[in-house]
């Protein structure tokens, strides 16, 4: 049974991921832009934008405080979910990156491209 559709996006969603209080989710889109939804009243909270390219992936830490995106545009980005703002970009990659995980600790995150 389907409890909400959430809608803002004006591309292909791709990855989404959810805070560990359950209360909110982050989305990943070929818009070039993250979302961040309250998933108890189905509202957009915020939307990040920064990238110059499709957001393939995202990862949020363990304290539910940060996310990091992957793109095609071969860099990793540290969000404030709080504020909304871009805290870092992370390069390194010399192609798209697919994939990201944070681990436990928070500490680090972990890509691959």
């Amino acid at each position: 049974m389907e409890l909400a559709t959430l809608t803002g996006h004006s591309d292909d969603v791709n990855a989404v991921a959810i805070t560990p209080d359950g209360k909110r989710a982050v989305s990943a889109s070929s818009d070039e832009t993250l979302k961040l939804w309250d998933l108890e009243t189905g509202t957009e909270l915020t939307t990040f934008t920064g990238r110059s390219k499709t957001v393939r992936a995202v990862a949020i830490t363990p304290d539910g405080k940060r996310a990091v995106s992957a793109s095609s545009d071969e860099t990793l980005k540290l969000w404030d979910l709080q504020t909304g703002r871009e805290l870092t970009t992370l390069r390194g990659h010399s192609a798209w990156v697919n994939a990201v995980a944070i681990t436990p600790d928070g500490k680090r995150a972990v890509s691959a491209s």
